[in-house]
C-alpha cells in the first residue's frame, strides 16, 4: 500500500497538520503522546497503513457518506490528528497500547462504520481506488445451526418449503445438536406436536450437520488492502455480489499476516444522514452533526427520563432501565453506561457496585492509594480494559504494552493462573505490602476477563449522543430516519407509537404526498415542551410500506404526482391490481376524494374505499393486455358512488395491519379499552407512580423479546409490551416459563400479571408472575362475561417442568443456558406446527354496529 510519496513524512505531516486543525499545536501533552505513538508506528513500519487507511476515509466523506472510527483504533492520536476518528484520546484518557503497541503481535485493526446504505457503494469506490489486484473482501464460513440444519434437511426429504419454514422458526438460534433435546427441555416445545415421531428422521439427520460447513459468504465489514502481490497470498473468488472475496476468513488473513481494514455498514449512522437531510429539506438548515456541542443539557435530560427508544446503543429495555438509574449528564458518564451494559460487566456484577458509589449510597474503595487516579473515573470499580492495564502497569512497572499483553491473558482459567504467578511476586518486589496486592489481584481476577475496552465505548459514545440529540431537537427528522433505516431493535409499530408519545403527528399514505421513503410535514407551529418534542411535524407513511409493492412501481408513484383521480393513478403510475387495492384499502386516496371511513352512519351516494377498490378491478379488466393505463379519464363515473358500505374503523386499522405492519390511524389496544379498564389494567404511563412489589396487571401488543445470556446461567425471557402510552418491559423467569413461555412466545397482544420492580427515580420493570393472549381473554368477555374473565386470570397454574438442560459453565465462572437466543423463536401454537405463521396473528374481528371495538384474534 504505497502511495506516490513516501508514507512517513506524508503521515508526520498529515499529523502536524491535524494538531493545528484540532486546536492542539501548543500542548506538550499532546507532542509527547504524539511522538510516542510515531515512534511505534515507524517501528513496526505501518506509516503506509495508517495513510491508507486515512485516504478511505476521505474519500467516503467526499461522496457524502457518513463516517466513524470504532473500536480500540479511537485510542490513537495518530487516527485522531489525521481525520480516521473524531474522538479525542487525550479527553478521555485513551491509551494507543490497547489499539497497538511494542511488544503487542499481530497488527492493528482499523474499524470504521460507513452509513449501511451507502457501504457497497464504498467497497466499489475502495475497488476503484486501489484495484482489483490490490484489494479483496473478507469471506467467512456458515456453518449449520439448528434451523438451518432443518431447512436443508426437510428440502432434501421433499417436504412443503412452507411446512418446513414453521418447523424451523420454532427453534431458538441454538445449536443443530440441541434440537431433540430442545423439545423436551423447552417448555414452549413440549406440547407443540413437533416431536411427532413423523419428525424423528429430519431432526435426526438435522443434527449430525451440527458445525459443518454450509456455505461461504461476504463478511459483513472486512477488507484486505495490498500491494500488487495480494493476488499471490490469499486465493480470490467472486462473491455473490460480484465483488472479489478471499477464502481466508479473518483469523486466517491475520495468521497470514494481511492488512485488513473492517468498513462496517450501520443503519444508525444512515438514520442519521437521512435525519440531517430531512432537516435541511424542511427548515432550510444544514447541520454539522460532528460540530453540535457535547454537553447539551435538554439532551441528557431526556436520556435521564428514559425516552430513549430509537437512540444508538441505549433504546433496549435494560439500557433505558441503566440510563434512569445511572442519570447521565456528560459524554463521560455515556460511555461508562455504554461499558457497563455488556454481558461481561452485567454478569460479573460491575453495574451495582457503581451505581451505589455514584449516588453515595457508599464510599469509593481503591486496593491501594496509588490505584485511586486510575480508578477515580469509576468511582473504584475496574470498568475498562485500560484501567486493568493501568493496574498492572502501576503496581508491576511492566510498562503499559506488557501489562496488555498480561491483561489478554486474563480470559481463561490457565492464563489466569500464569498471571498470579508472575504478578504477586513482581508486585510485592515493588513494595506492595501482601494484602494490598491481594486485594488487587481479586479486583484482576474478578474484573479483568470480563471488562470493556474504553476507546471502543467512547467510539459507540459520540452516535449515542448524536443521535439523542437529534431526537431531542429535531424529533420528526430523526425518527423518519429511524423508520427509513430501521436501525434499533423495535419495529415501525414502536417508533410510531414513540412518535406521537413525542407530539408528532403520524399521516396516512397519501398518493400526492407519500414518498418513497417517510417523510416530514410541517402540521402546524412547533412547540418544544418536554413532552411535547415534535409537535407541529408530521411523518408521511411512504409508498415503499405497501407489501408487495416493487421499487419500480414505487418511482413511477413518486415521479408521477400530483393525481387527479384513482384513474388518472392507474394511467400513469401503472401499479399492479393488488398493490392498487392496498393504496385504497390503507386510505391513499381518501384525500383525493373526500373519503371519512370510519364514521358512525354511512350515506349512500358518498364514494367509499370499498367503491374504489371495484373501480380498480374495472379497471384492470378495461385495461389492454401489456398497456395498463390505455383508458379514458371519464373512466371513474362508470362505479356509483355509496354502492358500497364504507369500511368501519376496525377494518380499516385491520387494512393498516396486514398491508402496512403497523396501526397508522388508530393504535390497535384501543379497542380493548373498555376490558382493560374494566380489569383495572395499569397504563405504562402509570408505571412510575406504582410502589415497589405492588402486583398489577398489564397489557399490551408484544413488540419485543429477548433471551440473552444472564448470570445465573437460567433462561430469561425480557419482553416489552407497547399499550400506546408507552413501553412496559417485563421479565419471566425460569420459575414461571412453564405456564408462560408458549404464550409469551405464542401471541402477538398479551396481559400479564406482575410485581413491580423500581431500581431508579424512573427505572420500572416488572417481574412476571403469569401472562394470557389478550385475544383469548376478550372472547371470554364477550361470550360469558366480566366475571369468567376474572376467573380466568385468578386461577392459579398447575406446577410443571420449566428449562430444561445443564447450564455451559466456562472457566472464568460465567454460566449461560444453553437456550439463551439473541431473538426469540416465534411458538408453534396449539401443538399445529402445520397451521400458516402468520406473523403476528392480525386478523380483526368485526363486531356488528354498536360494538365497542373489535379486538386483534387469532
Amino acid at each position: 500500500m504505497r502511495s506516490a510519496e513516501d508514507p512517513l513524512p506524508l503521515l508526520r505531516r498529515r499529523c502536524e497538520e491535524g494538531l493545528e486543525r484540532r486546536g492542539l499545536e501548543r500542548s506538550a501533552e499532546a507532542r509527547d503522546r504524539l511522538a510516542a505513538e510515531l515512534h511505534v508506528i515507524e517501528k513496526k513500519r505501518l506509516s503506509g497503513y495508517f495513510t491508507s487507511v486515512a485516504g478511505i476515509t476521505d474519500m467516503i466523506r467526499a461522496m457524502g457518506v457518513r463516517c466513524a472510527i470504532r473500536g480500540s483504533g479511537a485510542g490513537s492520536l495518530v487516527n485522531y490528528l489525521i481525520g480516521i476518528g473524531e474522538v479525542n484520546p487525550l479527553e478521555h484518557g485513551l491509551l494507543m497500547e490497547r489499539f497497538l503497541s511494542e511488544g503487542r503481535k499481530g497488527l492493528p485493526d482499523i474499524d470504521i462504520d460507513v452509513e449501511s446504505a451507502r457501504r457497497l457503494d464504498c467497497y466499489r469506490a475502495i475497488l476503484d481506488r486501489y484495484g482489483e489486484d490490490r484489494v479483496a473482501c473478507v469471506s467467512m464460513m456458515e456453518t449449520y445451526r439448528a434451523r438451518s440444519a432443518i431447512r436443508d434437511v426437510g428440502a432434501a426429504m421433499g417436504l412443503p418449503p412452507h411446512e418446513i419454514d414453521v418447523i424451523a422458526k420454532a427453534f431458538p438460534q441454538v445449536r443443530a445438536r440441541q434440537i431433540r433435546a430442545a423439545l423436551s427441555d423447552l417448555p414452549e416445545l413440549r406440547d407443540s406436536g413437533l416431536n411427532d415421531r413423523s419428525l424423528e428422521t429430519v431432526f435426526r439427520l438435522a443434527e449430525r450437520l451440527d458445525g459443518l460447513p454450509r456455505h461461504i459468504a461476504l463478511h459483513p465489514c472486512g477488507v484486505l488492502i495490498g500491494n500488487s502481490t495480494l493476488r499471490d497470498r490469499t486465493p480470490v473468488e467472486r462473491s455473490l455480489l460480484d465483488f472479489p472475496m478471499s477464502q481466508f476468513d479473518k483469523d486466517d488473513v491475520e495468521e497470514a499476516g494481511l492488512l485488513k481494514l473492517d468498513v462496517l455498514g450501520v443503519r444508525m449512522q444512515s438514520a442519521l444522514a437521512y435525519a440531517l437531510q430531512e432537516v435541511e429539506r424542511v427548515e432550510g438548515r444544514r447541520i454539522d452533526l460532528d460540530a453540535v456541542p457535547r454537553d447539551d443539557r435538554d439532551t441528557y435530560d431526556m436520556i435521564r427520563l428514559s425516552r430513549t427508544i430509537g437512540c444508538f446503543q441505549i433504546e433496549s429495555p435494560g439500557q433505558r432501565e441503566l440510563v434512569a438509574k445511572m442519570e447521565p449528564r456528560t459524554m463521560h458518564d455515556l460511555i461508562v453506561d455504554i461499558s457497563l451494559f455488556r454481558p461481561g460487566p452485567v454478569n460479573s456484577d460491575m453495574v451495582t457496585p457503581y451505581l451505589e458509589t455514584r449516588h453515595g449510597f457508599r464510599e469509593a474503595r481503591y486496593p491501594h492509594e496509588s490505584l485511586r487516579d486510575v480508578l477515580r473515573e469509576t468511582n473504584g470499580v475496574v470498568v475498562f480494559h485500560e484501567q486493568v492495564m493501568k493496574v498492572i502497569d502501576i503496581m508491576t512497572g511492566s510498562g503499559l504494552s506488557e501489562a496488555d499483553r498480561v491483561r489478554r491473558a486474563l480470559g481463561t482459567p490457565e492464563g489466569r493462573e500464569a498471571v498470579r504467578a508472575w504478578f504477586v511476586p513482581l508486585a510485592r518486589e515493588n513494595g506492595y505490602a501482601p494484602d494490598v496486592v491481594e486485594r488487587a489481584w481479586k479486583v484482576l481476577d474478578a474484573f479483568g476477563g470480563f471488562g470493556f475496552c474504553k476507546a471502543h465505548a467512547a467510539a459507540f459514545a459520540l452516535p449515542t449522543y448524536q443521535s439523542a440529540w437529534l431526537k431531542r431537537h429535531h424529533t420528526a427528522a430523526f425518527l423518519a430516519g429511524v423508520l427509513t433505516h430501521d436501525p434499533g431493535m423495535y419495529p415501525s409499530r414502536v417508533i410510531l407509537d414513540e412518535a406521537r408519545q413525542c407530539g408528532v403527528d403520524v399521516l396516512p399514505l397519501d398518493v400526492n404526498h407519500s414518498g418513497k421513503t417517510w417523510l416530514v410535514e410541517r402540521t402546524g407551529p412547533a412547540e418544544d415542551g418536554p413532552g411535547e418534542l415534535g409537535r407541529g411535524y408530521g411523518l408521511r407513511v411512504p409508498f415503499s410500506a405497501v407489501r408487495g409493492v416493487s421499487e419500480a412501481e414505487v418511482d413511477r408513484m413518486v415521479a408521477g404526482r400530483p393525481y387527479t383521480s384513482l384513474a388518472d393513478f392507474w394511467e400513469r403510475a401503472r401499479p399492479s391490481r393488488p398493490v392498487a387495492e392496498r393504496i385504497v384499502e390503507v386510505g391513499g386516496f381518501d384525500a383525493l376524494h373526500g373519503l371519512r371511513p370510519g364514521e358512525p352512519r354511512w350515506r349512500p351516494g358518498r364514494l367509499t374505499r370499498r367503491d374504489l377498490i371495484a373501480q380498480v378491478g374495472a379497471l384492470d379488466r378495461g385495461s389492454p393486455v401489456g398497456a395498463a393505463g390505455q383508458l379514458p379519464m371519464g373512466f371513474t363515473d362508470r362505479v356509483t358512488p355509496g354502492e358500497l358500505p364504507e369500511m368501519t374503523e376496525a377494518e380499516a386499522v385491520e387494512a393498516e395491519l396486514e398491508i402496512l405492519g403497523m396501526d397508522v390511524s388508530r393504535h390497535v389496544m384501543d379497542f380493548y379499552r373498555d376490558l382493560l379498564d374494566a380489569l383495572g389494567v395499569t397504563r405504562a404511563r402509570d408505571l412510575v407512580r406504582q410502589r415497589n412489589g405492588a402486583e398489577i396487571l398489564v397489557a399490551g401488543v408484544k413488540v419485543a423479546t429477548q433471551t440473552p445470556a444472564v448470570r445465573s446461567g437460567q433462561r430469561v425471557i425480557f419482553t416489552t409490551l407497547d399499550d400506546s402510552t408507552g413501553p412496559i418491559d417485563l421479565t419471566f423467569f425460569e420459575s414461571v416459563q412453564a405456564h408462560t413461555a408458549a404464550t409469551v412466545f405464542g401471541s402477538w397482544l398479551l396481559a400479564a400479571r406482575g410485581v413491580v420492580r423500581r431500581t431508579g427515580g424512573r427505572a420500572v420493570s416488572l417481574r412476571a408472575v403469569h401472562c394470557w393472549n389478550l385475544a383469548d381473554l376478550d372472547h371470554v368477555w364477550r361470550t360469558q362475561g366480566l366475571d369468567a374473565v376474572r376467573a380466568v386470570i385468578s386461577e392459579v397454574p398447575a406446577p410443571g417442568a420449566g428449562v430444561g438442560g445443564r447450564a455451559i459453565e466456562y472457566g472464568n465462572g460465567f454460566r449461560v443456558s444453553p437456550y439463551s437466543d439473541n431473538g426469540a423463536p416465534p411458538a408453534v401454537r396449539e401443538g399445529r406446527f402445520l397451521g400458516h405463521p402468520a406473523a403476528p396473528q392480525r386478523r380483526l374481528w368485526h363486531a356488528s354496529s354498536g360494538s365497542s371495538g373489535p379486538p386483534p384474534g387469532r
